[in-house]
Formats: structure tokens, sequence, C-alpha cells
């Protein structure tokens, strides 16, 4: 992608914004230790009132997808008009994964409750980078799982087209085209097509196309929204490192709260919307790393504003992080992260495409940049602020400031604020154990124990799991050193156990 001056200079305002607040911190602690004092507990108490609002609306959705979990949508959608012309189009890239962890994604579709045989389009999307596994994946399933669907395209991405970077984006993106060609000859109307885009090891609610459906059927404006559900990281999570959890389970809790409030949502992962609009907006973009979220602003930008996500209370489950290592386990982690904070790359392509978008509402504009533009500064910066650089001024601080009221008083403060804010991690102990799959029979009873303590393990994975990669990707950006696509590891015990007794 060309990028003018402009758009430069823009991409280094998120990352300069970061690097300014942090050394200003570490500066001023060394020359105005006072400064910095009156500064860390106003941030702190504007934190605990940020961990407030938090943990409300995280019990508000947590309570809708309780209820919503146990409602029978495939009832409510066949009763709708219209619910026997809607087909679903899925959309499951892949590149060098096992077949095993395809198959799990394949059984779960199987075992959904809706009419498959009559409405579902299935697009496994491989690599030509990797052409001979996964032609051979490819024509195991459509044996296995073919016929229960009313058509199986598989696609093979080829490698080296201009205008791309290897990775999600550019695989859907060709896929997309090829199912177009499809549904064009089946006659479909776009509106009648719902596509759900996958990540290769999702496996969904049995009720999800039920649930999705019911949504698409009763909004008032269907082909203008994309429809979110609730990421969980429960295939693997009983025998992932405790750390991996903390850091999956904080993913799926800033989801939650993230959906009660509709307004500040993009889409995320997996997730679904319709046919209609993603052919309006020419599918997903080939030059990018995070396409999951993009795809929403595409949409934003392209209907001038109206543009929305509607949330949906019901999960997929995906796995996470995992290696045959501990260590590559966490850097695994890391590079996940890293390239989930690459949605900075948003900030620049956001505020370019709206100076030439003059029928976008100007409080629309300013909203959607100011939530984009502050979630990613305060991934970067807060957790450092609170757990490291918030205490430097009190070590450095000269005599005088140590005799003083302040000084003295300030650690108990903080104190106070940092003990109150606990009320964060104890609601997300307490829901964690809410959204557990069943224990395996090879874990013991006593894990649940560990499952509790893991999160005193919450400040190390904010800071080394959240601002670090954060600060790095944004860092990355403001020097021009492009992030590329990597393919977050799948790993599942019984995989690995089967690894190693090959190479033994």
């Amino acid at each position: 992608m060309e990028r003018s001056r402009y758009y430069r200079f823009l991409e280094v305002i998120p990352g300069a914004a970061v690097w300014a607040t942090l050394l200003s911190a570490l500066v001023l602690s060394f020359v105005q230790p006072l400064i910095v004092i009156y500064f860390i507990i106003v941030f702190d108490t504007f934190w605990l009132f940020r961990v407030t609002f938090f943990v409300f609306f995280l019990i508000l959705s947590w309570r809708r997808y309780r209820h919503d979990t146990r409602v029978d949508w495939l009832a409510r959608a066949a009763a709708l008009p219209r619910y026997k012309d809607i087909h679903h189009l899925i959309f499951l890239p892949t590149y060098k994964e096992e077949l095993e962890i395809i198959r799990t994604t394949f059984k779960s579709l199987v075992a959904d409750a809706y009419p498959k045989q009559e409405r579902f389009i299935v697009v496994l999307a491989g690599e030509e980078r990797d052409k001979e596994r996964f032609l051979a994946n490819a024509a195991a399933l459509q044996e296995e799982f073919g016929k229960h669907f009313f058509r199986f395209l598989v696609t093979v991405h080829p490698k080296g087209l201009p205008d791309e970077i290897p990775g999600k984006g550019s695989n859907i993106n060709w896929a997309g085209h090829r199912a177009k060609e499809l549904i064009d000859q089946l006659g479909i109307p776009y509106e009648d097509v719902i596509v759900s885009s996958f990540d290769i090891d999702t496996c969904v609610h049995p009720q999800y196309f039920a649930y999705l459906t019911y949504k698409y059927l009763t909004h008032p404006n269907p082909t203008r929204t994309s429809y979110q559900p609730v990421a969980l990281y429960n295939n693997n999570l009983w025998d992932s490192p405790s750390i991996i959890r903390v850091a999956a389970f904080g993913t799926t809790f800033w989801l939650l709260t993230e959906l009660a409030r509709p307004e500040r949502l993009f889409t995320f992962a997996s997730h679904s919307m319709s046919f209609r609009a993603l052919v309006d907006v020419g599918f997903w973009e080939k030059d990018i790393v995070t396409e999951d979220s993009r795809i929403f602003l595409q949409c934003l930008l392209h209907y001038d504003g109206d543009y929305t996500v509607t949330p949906m209370y019901i999960p997929v489950s995906m796995d996470t992080v995992m290696a045959d290592t501990y260590l590559k386990s966490l850097v695994n982690l890391y590079k996940q992260q890293r390239r989930w904070a690459w949605g900075v790359e948003h900030f620049p392509y956001l505020i370019d495409r709206l100076r030439r978008k003059p029928k976008f509402p100007l409080w629309k504009k300013v909203y959607h940049v100011w939530t984009l533009a502050e979630g990613m500064y305060s991934w970067a910066t807060a957790p450092l602020l609170i757990f490291i650089l918030g205490y430097l001024p009190l070590w450095l601080a000269p005599a005088w400031l140590r005799m003083g009221t302040l000084y003295q008083n300030t650690p108990h403060t903080l104190e106070t604020l940092m003990t109150l804010s606990m009320i964060g991690v104890f609601a997300s102990a307490f829901l964690s154990f809410g959204l557990l799959p069943p224990r395996p029979q090879h874990k013991k009873r006593h894990v649940f124990i560990v499952m509790l303590l893991q999160w005193l393990l919450v400040p190390v994975t904010f800071i080394l799991f959240g601002s670090v990669p954060a600060v790095d990707a944004q860092t990355r950006m403001m020097l021009g050193r492009y992030l590329g696509f990597n393919v977050t590891e799948k790993k599942r015990k019984d995989l690995l156990a089967a690894e190693r007794s090959k190479a033994g």
C-alpha cells in the first residue's frame, strides 16, 4: 500500500502518544515527583471508576448470556416469515492446521440444530503455500462431512498475487469471490445469505445459526449490521498454562462488556454479517493483518455511518494458544496479543477515509475515532502506569517531599484504590467458573483450586501480555516496521501426545 506523508503522520500519532506518556512519567518522577504523584492518584481513581463500569456491564452481559443460551432459538426462528429463504455461507480459512483441529470444527457444524443440508454453504479456504497438506485434508473432510451440507466449496488461494500480504484477509478475499460465483450460479439473492467468517478452530454453539437467523430476520435493517457472538477459548482450556487461561478469560470478559455497549462494538475474531454488505464493500481487504475488525470499518465507511454491530449472547469456542513447550506457548501468546494490538492500523485508516466522507455525521466521526484511539492508548499505557510507573515517584521522592503528609498518605491511598479495583478481578474469577467446559477425566478435582489461584497472575498478564505487546505494535507502526500476519499455533494435548509418539 502506498502511504502518503499525511498517512505516515497519522501512523506515528498512537505510538508517539504512548511513548510521550511513558517517558513523561519516567522523567517527571525524577524532576517533578509531586506532579506525578497527583497524576497517579487521579489516574487510579479514574481507573477505579472504569473497573466499576466494567463489572456492571460484565454482569449485565453475563445475565443475558445465561438466558439466551437456554432458549430454543430454532423454534423461534422457524416461526418467522422468510425463515426458509435464509442460507448460511460459512468461511473456514486454514493454513497448516492439522486435520483433527479442522475436524472438530466440522463436527460442531454438523451438531448445529439448523437444517444444514438445505441451507449451509461451507467454504474451506486453503493456501497454495500449503497445497499438498490442504488438499489431502479437504478430501478427507469432503468425504466425511460433505453430505451434511447444501454445498461444500474448496478454494486454494494462489501465492504471490499483487497488492496482498499472506494471511487470513487475502485468503478469504479470494474465497469470497469464488463463493460469489457459486451464489450467482444458484440464483440466491444476496439479502438471503448470511456470512459467517470463522477462525478454523471455531466450534459453534448448537443454537448458533438459529440464533443468528432469528437476529437477522427480526433486525429492522439486517444488511446494515454485523453480528458478534461471545468468544470463548474453551477447546483446550483445561490443558493450557495458567497465565494463558487468564489472558483468554480477559479477552472474553472484555468482549462481554463491549456487547453490553453495542455503540462501541467492533467485530472481533469469528463473527457474522450479510452477504449483501460484504459484496457492497468488495469483500475483505487483502493487505492488512486485522481483517476481522477492518471489515466493520469498511462497511461503516461505505454506508456513511449507517452500520452497526449487533451483539449475540451466544458463544463460539476457539483454542487458546498452546505449543509443545511452556516457553513456546508464552511466545505464541505474546505474538497473538501483538497481532490483535496491531488493530492500531485502523487509526490512520479511519481518519484518512473519514475526511473523504462529507455525508458521515460529524458526531459519529468523532465518537468512532475517539473510541478506537482511547482503547488502543489505554491498552498500552494503563497497566504500566498502575503497576510500575505509578510507584516510581514514591521511590525517587526527595527528602523534603517524604516529610510531607501527601507523600506519607499516598501509599495508603493507592493501596485503597487498588484494593477496591480488585472487585474486577473477583468478579472475573467468580464468573470464569460458569464459563468452564466440563472437566476432562484426566484432570483431578483439585485443579479448581488452581483455576482460582491463577487470578493472582492478573498484574503479570496485564503487563507482559497486554501492555508490552500493545506498545510493541504501536511502536512498530510509528517506525514504519509493519507487522505481517502470523498464524496462531493450535495444539491440543491429545495431538501433542500423538506427535511425541511419532517422534519417539
